[in-house]
This record gives C-alpha cells, sequence and structure tokens, in this order.
C-alpha cells in the first residue's frame, strides 16, 4: 500500500510538472508571437506615417487616415501612440538616428577619402530607401522646424561639433584642404538629401518615371568625385 501509494504521488507529481511546463510554455509563445505582431504593427504604421506625414505635414495628416493606410484599425494605432504627436515624433526621431548613424563614418581612426566617399554612398542610399523620411524632414525644417527644433539644437548640434573636431585635425594634420567643417557637412546633407526631396524635379529634367538605381549610381559616383577633389583628397 505504502509502495502504491508513493507510486501514485510521484505520477502526480510528475504530471503538475508537465502541466506547469506546458502552461509556461504556452505563455512564452504566447508572449513571443505578441512580441512580433507588435513590430510589424508598429512597423507598418510608420511606413504609413512616413508617407501621409511626407504628403500632408503634421496638420494635415490625420491618425485616421494613416491608421486605413496602414490597413490597421485606429484603435490599434492610439494603442501603441496615444496621440498624433507621439507618432510624428517617432517618425522625426527614425530619420535622424539613422542620418547620424551614417556620420559614424567620420571618426579619428579613419581615412578621410574613404570615410567620406562611404559616408555620400550611405546618405545617397538613404534618399533611395527612405524617401519619404528625408522629404517630411525637409518640409519641417522649411516649416520652422516646430517640432524638430530640440533635436537641430541638441542632438544634431552635438554631432556636428563631435564632426567638425575630426576634420578639423585632418585639416590641420594635412590630410585634406581647409575649409568650415559645419558647412562643408551642410553641402553634403543639400547633395545627398535632394534625390529624395527634389525627387520630382530631378526625374521629370531627366526624363524618367523615378530615380532609379542607375540615376543614384551616377550621383554617387559625381558627388563623390566633386567633393573629394574639391578637399584635395583626389587628383
Amino acid at each position: 500500500m505504502r509502495g502504491t501509494a508513493s507510486a501514485t504521488a510521484r505520477r502526480d507529481g510528475m504530471s503538475k510538472t508537465k502541466a506547469a511546463e506546458s502552461t509556461q510554455g504556452s505563455r512564452a509563445s504566447s508572449s513571443d508571437d505578441g512580441g512580433i505582431i507588435r513590430q510589424r504593427n508598429v512597423a507598418r504604421i510608420i511606413k504609413a506615417a512616413d508617407a501621409v506625414f511626407a504628403e500632408k505635414g503634421f496638420s494635415g495628416a490625420t491618425t485616421g487616415e494613416i491608421a486605413e493606410r496602414a490597413l490597421l484599425p485606429k484603435a490599434n494605432l492610439h494603442y501603441y501612440f496615444p496621440t498624433k504627436r507621439d507618432l510624428y515624433t517617432r517618425v522625426l526621431e527614425n530619420v535622424l538616428t539613422v542620418w547620424l548613424d551614417a556620420l559614424d563614418e567620420i571618426r579619428p581612426d579613419a581615412d578621410p577619402a574613404t570615410a567620406l566617399e562611404r559616408y555620400i554612398t550611405r546618405k545617397i542610399e538613404y534618399s533611395r530607401d527612405f524617401p519619404d523620411r528625408s522629404r517630411l524632414w525637409a518640409i519641417e525644417v522649411i516649416g520652422g522646424a516646430t517640432h524638430v527644433r530640440p533635436f537641430l539644437r541638441q542632438r544634431l548640434r552635438r554631432h556636428v561639433e563631435a564632426k567638425s573636431v575630426i576634420l578639423e585635425a585632418w585639416m590641420e594634420e594635412g590630410r585634406m584642404d581647409t575649409v568650415d567643417p559645419a558647412h562643408l557637412l551642410f553641402m553634403l546633407w543639400a547633395t545627398t538629401q535632394t534625390y529624395a526631396d527634389f525627387a520630382t524635379q530631378i526625374t521629370a529634367v531627366l526624363g524618367k518615371r523615378r530615380v532609379d538605381d542607375a540615376t543614384l549610381a551616377t550621383a554617387t559616383t559625381t558627388a563623390t568625385a566633386l567633393f573629394l577633389k574639391g578637399l584635395g583628397l583626389r587628383r
């Protein structure tokens, strides 16, 4: 009897353990699925917001239109982004984060010519991959930078100052010709971002339906040659 009771207790304990493990596994799976769904929905919302904000700006865009473009209920959008301003801020932060990441090509241990060539290439690639974000940023700045002023005066300014120190060091070492580093960056931005911001103008003049890969390859080659030669980095 004792042996039977003991065996029964062991079986019951094992069953409870397996049940608990099964429940924990289901919860983990559910949590993982929820995380994947969240990432997918947020990505869809951001992509739709890029386009709608770029077309209509902050004031003209509505969360209803963005939700419709994302093929999601409006309630889902507000679950992830309670207000339109929250979503707009997220989109603008994404723009700046991508651009600042490209600036990391300019670092003390880099070769100036290689660093600037890679920076130009990456910025033009971003104009190809994220044209709506670039146009949105342009619209926001032209409109007075109401929502991005803190980014400009703080985060972007700090990065420009840090990269200017590196550029000035290269100039003092005779590794490139001397120019104003901040204005060099301004001109690099204008050159690379124009292929997104003024795509309509470019396609009209070139007689193309869109800014295609061939156009961007030519743009990259031309911009690289002009900047590197102008800075004494290429003969």
